[in-house]
């Protein structure tokens, strides 16, 4: 039965009615879900349908079936090329070439994907052209930012949240054994199986939201989660787990460097002030200040006190204060050594207080 309804699919291929070859294959699959060609064959129908990301998948489980398929490689190939994954296609297309060597197909789409990598270095080598950024709120470093995205079923519950440099997605599923947990990471795709005896796998396939480093990502399956860190490409904000073609992206986290996380006091010489100029101006402005009356003798008292040295400054206190403000003297020796009499002006008395 499940090959009667494969032949059909192939039939709906050639018809170029890929939406019902992919519902046979599934029904196929129903009944024999172990059958790697039945995954490789519905992959061949989700290219054609651009379901790239799908098509990942169905190759990804054909390979772990059989892994000397060699066009499950080829379709894996053709699907990560679509989705701009030239790394991650290349080495299956490398492993497909050493599985059938006579297959012109594996040479053409490798030579395809080192001029793909070449003009995409290019491109990254350029200076980045400023445009604006995606309307949400700035990812800050010392909050990182968490979100949910949607899975296939609804068993395991998923979650993200990211840094600057890394994406750290958890997949809450309780005690699921190491060698039953798949882990497929590319340069812009995540891949991961569950299997549980018993019960139906568990399939999460994504096209993510900007491009990551596979070689520096890595997962760990804990004895109450799976945790996948995606190392970024580059330090943007992901507004979303996964790829959206409205979106723009290239909105940079600024990044304080070590030193710019000090803490900063209070200090006389605050930045962007000249204090010592400013204190000049003032200066400036109260020696061309116009006074009259008292104002215009204490300004000329202050500025004979600040000109003064010591023993004159000792002086003008000790007569002032003797005289009760009458006589004003700079001569230390005259005043120093007696006591100050006042002399009010002609017609006025000097008053003495008791206390």
């Amino acid at each position: 039965m499940a090959e009667e309804l494969a032949e059909n699919a192939k039939e709906a291929i050639i018809d170029d009615d890929f939406q019902l070859a992919i519902d046979l294959y599934s029904k196929a699959l129903d009944l024999e879900p172990t059958n790697p060609n039945f995954f490789a064959d519905r992959a061949q129908a989700n290219i054609k349908l651009n379901n790239f990301t799908e098509a990942v998948a169905d190759t990804n489980k054909a390979i772990e079936l059989d892994p000397l398929m060699a066009k499950a490689f080829l379709r894996k190939g053709i699907a990560c090329i679509k989705l701009e994954e030239y790394h991650t296609a290349k080495k299956a297309l490398e492993k497909g070439l050493s599985l059938a060597q006579d297959d012109s197909r594996f040479t053409k789409l490798i030579k395809e994907c080192d001029q793909l990598i070449a003009e995409e270095y290019n491109d990254l080598s350029k200076p980045l052209t400023p445009s604006a950024p995606p309307s949400v709120a700035p990812l800050s470093v010392s909050s990182p930012q968490l979100g949910t995205f949607p899975s296939a079923k609804p068993k395991y519950r998923h979650e993200y949240y990211q840094k600057p440099e890394e994406v750290v997605i958890t997949i809450f599923a309780k005690g699921i054994p190491a060698e039953n947990v798949t882990v497929d990471i590319g340069e812009q795709i995540l891949s991961v199986t569950v299997d549980v005896r018993g019960e139906d796998s568990y399939h999460f396939q994504s096209r993510l939201f900007a491009k990551i480093l596979p070689d520096k990502s890595r997962y760990q399956v804990l004895s109450t989660k799976i945790e996948i860190r995606l190392a970024k490409a580059e330090a943007i904000n992901w507004t979303s787990l996964e790829y959206n073609k409205d979106i723009a992206v290239t909105q940079k986290i600024n990044v304080p460097s070590v030193a710019s996380q000090r803490p900063s006091y209070p200090s006389s010489k605050t930045r962007g002030k000249d204090w010592d100029k400013l204190e000049a101006e003032v200066k400036e402005e109260e020696k061309d200040e116009k006074l009259d009356g008292d104002a215009a003798l204490n300004k000329l008292f202050r500025g004979i006190y600040q000109d003064a040295d010591e023993d004159m400054r000792r002086a003008m206190m000790k007569s002032f204060v003797e005289s009760s403000g009458t006589v004003l003297s700079t001569d230390w020796k005259e005043v120093g050594s007696k006591k100050i009499e006042g002399s009010p002006p002609d017609g006025m008395e000097v008053k003495k207080w008791e206390f």
